[in-house]
């Protein structure tokens, strides 16, 4: 089977991106797994810390593990937003695939030199383990939110440079890079989220030359996302949507059966909208 590489840098060529979808359990694994193998395309997990905690990190990659080798199957785990090289070391050291260094609360040289010690192990332990970083602060919260995050800011001053951006990359080594280009985690309630600068993600792309990462894409319109994949996202993240998907569907399956005390009997209809979700948007993504 190819390496994780090998998948991004192809769907980069042919203009597409891969999907990267967050869990908390094994249902939502499921439903994600159930749409990618149903489209055969290839898919990323992710487990941000505090899903890592819930789930175990160990048993994050025994889960994800068991369906690739099942199966056959190109589903991959990354170690979405983790906070300290520690953290960072661990993830790898259990066996993920791939691990992001968020270090968007700390300075700009800060950044470079840790994320730079978390390429350096990762290399250390497995070359085909992506190392991501972060440039740019979008919010911390997958969650349905009011209004714009604190502490994010979106006009075009306070995005992501592409001159930091070349430096970072030339100082740290990182194979993907997830840049602030008007993107934020979580869905504003009521409407779609802010349009995405197209031209500052094209200017980022020309001048890093590594792939890219679309963060927090719950809420921006297919429009917004096709348009940003166009101009060099490689891998699209989405999580909000998700939750907000699952638990509606529990929600209901409760509601229309109070007695019901299986959970896999009433558990079944969040699997099943967790699917829908993900295949809509593989196939928006993939073009299809």
């Amino acid at each position: 089977m190819k390496t994780l590489k090998q998948y991004i840098s192809e769907a980069a060529e042919k203009g597409i991106a891969i999907g990267h979808f967050n869990i908390s359990n094994l249902e939502t694994l499921r439903g994600i797994f159930e749409a990618a193998k149903k489209l055969d395309l290839p898919v990323i997990i992710g487990t941000a810390e505090g899903e890592r905690n819930f789930i175990g990190t160990k048993q994050a990659v025994a889960l994800v593990r068991s369906l690739r080798e099942e199966y056959d199957y190109p589903i991959f785990l990354n170690s979405d937003h983790t906070y300290s090289l520690d953290k960072v070391k661990e993830a790898i050291d259990a066996g993920y695939d791939a691990v992001i260094f968020d270090a968007t609360d700390l300075s700009y040289d800060e950044n470079i030199k840790i994320t730079k010690q978390c390429v350096e192990y990762a290399r250390s332990v497995n070359p085909d383990i992506i190392v991501e970083a972060e440039l740019g602060f979008i919010g911390k919260s997958s969650q349905v939110l009011e209004g714009i995050p604190e502490g994010v800011k979106i006009t075009e001053e306070f995005l992501t440079k592409p001159e930091e951006a070349k430096k970072f990359i030339d100082e740290t080594g990182v194979d993907m890079l997830a840049p602030a280009i008007g993107n934020i985690h979580g869905m504003l309630k009521g409407g779609l989220n802010p349009a995405l600068n197209i031209k500052r993600i094209k200017e980022i792309k020309e001048a890093v030359g590594i792939p890219l990462v679309l963060h927090g894409a719950s809420g921006n319109s297919p429009e917004d996302i096709k348009e940003a994949i166009k101009a060099g996202m490689s891998v699209v993240h989405v999580n909000t949507e998700i939750r907000v998907a699952f638990r509606k569907a529990l929600v209901k399956s409760l509601q229309d059966n109070p007695d019901e005390v299986a959970p896999y009997k009433y558990m079944k209809d969040c699997v099943k909208a967790v699917e829908v979700v993900i295949e809509e948007k593989l196939k928006l993504f993939s073009n299809l």
